[in-house]
Formats: structure tokens, C-alpha cells, sequence
């Protein structure tokens, strides 16, 4: 559908010769004569293009009044008495551009077009930001059992405050998605949200990336730069993976989250900031504390507001609604009939142990819709890794299947092997063989360190 324009000027020949350019143009007009005539046609217009000299009212008093009547429509003024004065004015008033006469039609063409393009990004990421925002109600997050609405229930009580809070569980449960929630039911929903994966930022960038930096404080800054923090400022910060953060930084975080305040790198000038802190963490915090690689009164600053995401072998009731949930959006996305699944396929997804949690669950639905051949997901289209269980009793380190050591080998020989074997496997990247592991790299620096290993 074309998107109409007002134009209000009360020189008749201009107006006419507006209106026909911005016809052949692909736009619809309406034509006012008067502030008077213009503003009950200002509610169905995409833009409005006003002179500031008019009869009776002027061009500034029909912006004050179009910005109670039809605040979301941009305003466009026009004058042949412009100058600096009244071009600052008009801006402060809402204008979103400025065109003194006598002015070509190319140039009305270029500032319309861009002016009412940036119309359309306000509006799409207004519609973006309401989708997302119900993408993170509490109906939309999948959990029927016990335990999950627990969690939705914190959400709902710790959501409006600004407290900080510690998310903790497996890889794979869903905490991304708790933190979103947080977040899009406070009163910083249309403020920044800013998700930092402290795992993918190498140590030596970590600072600047958190914090920012000014021009010069390292080779190649050659202009100053806001960190993650800055950017977040009103909003959530959303740390993933906490326990990776190398203790240098853990100060500087301490320092965030007790004062609210920092300095970029090469700059001894504070910055006061106000965001709300959402961390999580798919490690034991406690026993990093125990073995020196994270800090004490962090984790108890961190660990105002704890919650346990729990895995979904222990939410089984969860499996059936969450594989229903996933087969409706996969088949959209394929442009395919929403399968239903059958009752075997539904009773082996229930068994399973799911140690990649929802990940999981997600990626095994997507290739069994592609592998489906019918109208129902049935068990043989269901195809499960079975790779070995994580154990719970070695710090993270896998053992078989019955839950006892190989024979013959004691628990720090086995756990020795399996490093190596990471090692081994990664190439020695310790980042990459830290997640083979299922440890943060600090836990591997520490276990290394104890192997004598570099």
C-alpha cells in the first residue's frame, strides 16, 4: 500500500506541483491549506511536510499540536525564510529534517525518502522489540512440572527489583532464556539487554571488550570505544558463563557491582553506569573459590538472587511439551504440515537422559522432522546420541556407563587420561579441550597445574 503525505502549504501553485511530484513518485497526498485544515488529516498521514509560515498558525504551533495528536508522525518543514535559528528550533520542536526554499525536487525526494526510511526501522524495531518480548512471557517458556514453574515463579518475584541474579545449571537448560525473561518483565524492558559470553572473549581482549577503551591505550586504538557495560547503561547485563572470567577482571566486576562505576582502558577518568547484573554459570562457583580461580566476595556479590535451572532428566514431564513445541516451529520454518508424534516416539524421547539438555532435545527434533517421512514423528525417526554420561563425582571428568573407573585405575589416573585425551583431541587449544570436559578453563589451568603440565 502507498504511504501518504500531508503537505500544508498555503501558496497554492507549490502545493500542486508537490503533490503531483510526490504522486509520480508512488505516494498518496493529502493537501491542507491551514494548520486548521492539515490536523484532522495528520492522524492517516506517513509524513507530514509543512511550511513554517502559514496562516492563522504557524508551522511550529502545528508541530506542537501534531505531537499530541500523532506523535509517531514524522514532520518535515519547509521555509523560505530559513535560517540557523529557525532550523534549531524546528529540530527541538520534533522536526526531522529541515528544507529551505527554494529547494530542487530532488533534493524533497532524497529527504523524504530517508526520512520516512528511518520511520520504518523505528517502527519494525518497535515490532521487533514487542515480539521479543513475547517470545520471554511466562506462557511462552515450556515447563508444566513442578520444578519449572518454581523457576517462573522467581522470575516473576525477582523481575521487577533490580536485584542481581546468579543463574546456575548444565549446558543446554535454558538459561539464556531465564535471563531474557528477567529482564523483559522489568522496568528495563525497553532499555538495552546486552548478553556477554565471557568464554568466547580471549582474556587479553576481555578488558576492553567489558569495559571500552580510549584512543591510544593500545596499539591500533584509534579512536575511543564503549565497552559492553556502556552500551547496557539502563538496561541488563547478561554475563554467560561467569566462571571463565580470568581474575584480573573479577575486580573490576567486584568494582561494577559494588559501585556502579568503572574507567575504560587508558582512561583514569570514572564512569558511573546503571545496569542490572544477570550472570550464569554451568559451574560450581564454590569449588572454583576452593581452588583459587574465583574470587570470594564476587560470587557472594553474584549470588544475591541464586536460581538452579534444573536438567531435563530430572524435568521428564517437560520432554513431550517441549518436542511438541519444537516440531511446530521447525515445520513452519520448512514450510511443512505440523507432524504429531507418535506415542513410541514420545515414550523413547521420555527416557532418554538428555545430557545436552534442551540443546539437545531442539537439534534431535530438527533432524528427525528432516528424516520423517509422514504425517507422524515415529520412533525410528528419532535418532539419539549416546554418548557417555557425565559423572558427578570427579569434577566434571566422564566415566562409563555403569559409573565405576575402568579397572585398575584410580580416579586422579583416570581423569589425568581423559585431560590428555582432550589435549589430544583439541590440539592442545585448553579452551577447546576445556569444553570437552565439560570444565571452564580456569578448572583445566588449575588441574594442569596440579599435573605438572603446562
Amino acid at each position: 500500500m502507498a504511504q501518504r503525505i500531508l503537505i500544508v502549504e498555503d501558496e497554492d501553485k507549490l502545493r500542486r506541483v508537490l503533490s503531483l511530484h510526490l504522486q509520480g513518485e508512488g505516494f498518496e497526498t493529502d493537501e491542507a491549506r491551514t494548520a486548521e485544515e492539515a490536523l484532522p488529516l495528520a492522524d492517516r498521514a506517513g509524513l507530514v511536510l509543512t511550511d513554517l509560515r502559514l496562516p492563522t498558525v504557524d508551522g511550529l504551533t502545528l508541530m506542537d499540536r501534531l505531537r499530541l495528536t500523532a506523535p509517531a508522525t514524522p514532520v518535515v518543514v519547509m521555509t523560505a525564510y530559513g535560517s540557523v535559528e529557525v532550523a534549531v528550533e524546528a529540530m527541538k520542536r520534533g522536526a526531522a529534517d529541515f528544507l529551505p526554499k527554494p529547494f530542487s525536487l530532488d533534493h524533497l525526494m532524497t529527504v523524504v525518502r530517508k526520512v520516512m526510511e528511518v520511520k520504518s526501522l523505528r517502527e519494525e524495531n518497535v515490532r521487533l522489540k514487542e515480539e521479543l518480548g513475547h517470545r520471554y512471557a511466562f506462557d511462552n517458556i515450556i515447563g508444566r512440572g513442578a520444578k519449572m514453574r518454581e523457576i517462573l515463579a522467581s522470575v516473576e518475584r525477582v523481575a521487577p527489583t533490580r536485584t542481581t541474579v546468579l543463574l546456575c545449571g548444565e549446558s543446554g537448560v535454558g538459561k539464556d532464556l531465564i535471563a531474557r525473561a528477567v529482564h523483559f518483565h522489568s522496568p528495563r524492558a525497553k532499555h538495552p539487554f546486552v548478553k556477554i559470553n565471557c568464554t568466547a572473549i580471549p582474556e587479553n581482549l576481555m578488558e576492553s571488550e567489558l569495559f571500552g577503551y580510549e584512543k591510544g591505550a593500545f596499539t591500533g586504538a584509534a579512536q575511543s570505544k564503549p565497552g559492553k557495560f556502556e552500551q547496557a547503561d539502563t538496561g541488563t547485563v547478561f554475563l554467560d558463563e561467569i566462571g571463565d572470567v580470568p581474575p584480573s577482571i573479577q575486580v573490576k566486576l567486584l568494582r561494577v557491582l559494588q559501585e556502579r562505576e568503572f574507567e575504560r582502558l587508558g582512561s583514569n577518568k570514572t564512569k558511573s553506569i546503571d545496569v542490572r547484573v544477570i550472570a550464569a554459570t554451568n559451574v560450581d562457583l564454590q569449588r572454583a573459590i576452593e581452588e583459587g580461580n574465583f574470587r570470594e566476595d564476587l560470587y557472594y556479590r553474584l549470588n544475591v538472587f541464586p536460581m538452579t535451572i534444573p536438567p531435563l532428566r530430572e524435568r521428564r514431564e517437560d520432554v513431550p511439551f517441549l518436542a511438541e513445541h519444537f516440531l511446530e516451529r521447525f515445520a513452519a520454518q520448512q514450510g511443512r504440515a505440523t507432524l504429531r508424534l507418535s506415542a513410541e516416539a514420545q515414550s523413547k524421547l521420555v527416557q532418554y537422559d538428555w545430557p545436552g539438555n534442551v540443546r539437545e532435545l531442539e537439534n534431535v527434533i530438527e533432524r528427525a522432522l528432516v528424516l520423517a517421512g509422514g504425517d507422524v514423528l515415529r520412533e525410528d525417526d528419532i535418532r539419539l546420541d549416546h554418548a557417555p554420561r557425565r559423572g558427578s563425582g570427579n569434577g566434571g571428568a566422564m566415566v562409563n556407563g555403569d559409573g565405576f573407573l575402568p579397572e585398575g585405575v584410580s580416579l586422579d589416573q583416570h581423569e589425568q587420561q581423559l585431560i590428555r585425551e582432550a589435549l589430544r583431541r583439541s590440539g592442545g587449544n585448553k579452551s577447546q579441550a576445556a569444553r570437552l570436559l565439560g570444565l571452564s578453563r580456569n578448572a583445566l589451568r588449575y588441574r594442569l597445574a596440579q599435573m605438572g603440565l603446562d
